[in-house]
């Protein structure tokens, strides 16, 4: 994925790569991954967390993906 990935998004690529890697890497509810955001100082809703990953998983599924 490039930078130009999340253009128009309105929070760091690095945020919404950690949260995605956690999601699928983990048995988490997006309510539990916001609080965990919201005790790391980034508050983002649990609707776009799920937009997120319904936006990028199916990218860093791919086989030449090195982000997760």
């Amino acid at each position: 994925m490039k930078h130009r990935d999340f253009h128009y998004r309105h929070f760091l690529p690095e945020v919404i790569l950690q949260c995605l890697r956690w999601y699928l890497r983990y048995p988490i509810s997006y309510r539990n991954l916001e609080e965990m955001m919201i005790e790391r100082g980034v508050e983002v809703d649990h609707t776009t967390l799920y937009r997120w990953v319904q936006a990028y998983s199916v990218e860093l599924a791919k086989p030449h993906s090195l982000l997760l």
